[in-house]
């Protein structure tokens, strides 16, 4: 596969059928005009190119050797101008912390943070609008259990990502 000079952006991978209803989701609420990408859990909004060795040799260490970890849709985030589900997985984000610390120096300013774990089904529309959504689908909400299956790694391409690979978890 071709080396680009692009950013890199890391996601947690989910499992076939959250990710088809995940999308669906996305599908009906999402401007389509603005749509450009899949659903999607971003780990890591802005990696270096340069570190793309780096990064890949650590996440196939990691995925090798870990579990899938446990996840659950556990509610709604109001994002001001859109809607996003909710991600409560203590060990994803245990191990985003982990990978954090291991690019330590690579991260952009938004990647130092500790990251709300969520799956954006809408964005960039009146507040008003949100607010809507934001109402509907809480009134109708109940947390479930929900897959992640692996760590995909993808390149910013200022509209569709370029899937640079992905690998699924594989421990006991």
């Amino acid at each position: 596969m071709e080396r680009l000079n692009k950013p890199i952006i890391m996601t947690a991978q989910m499992g076939k059928a959250d990710f088809a209803w995940a999308e669906s989701q996305r599908r009906r609420y999402f401007p389509p005009e603005r749509n450009l990408i899949s659903a999607h859990v971003t780990l890591f909004h802005h990696l270096p190119p340069q570190a793309l060795d780096e990064i890949k040799a650590t996440v196939v260490a990691m995925t090798s050797s870990l579990p899938k970890p446990e996840a659950q849709l556990s509610g709604l985030i109001h994002l001001g101008r859109g809607v996003a589900y909710q991600l409560y997985a203590p060990e994803l984000l245990a191990l985003r912390m982990e990978l954090a610390d291991r690019f330590a120096g690579l991260l952009v300013a938004q990647d130092q943070q500790t990251p709300r774990l969520h799956i954006t089904i809408q964005n960039k529309v009146i507040p008003k609008e949100a607010k809507r959504l934001f109402d509907k689908l809480s009134a109708e909400f109940e947390p479930r259990p929900f897959t992640i299956h692996g760590i995909g790694l993808h390149y910013y391409m200022e509209g569709p990502w370029q899937d640079i690979g992905s690998w699924p978890f594989r421990g006991g």
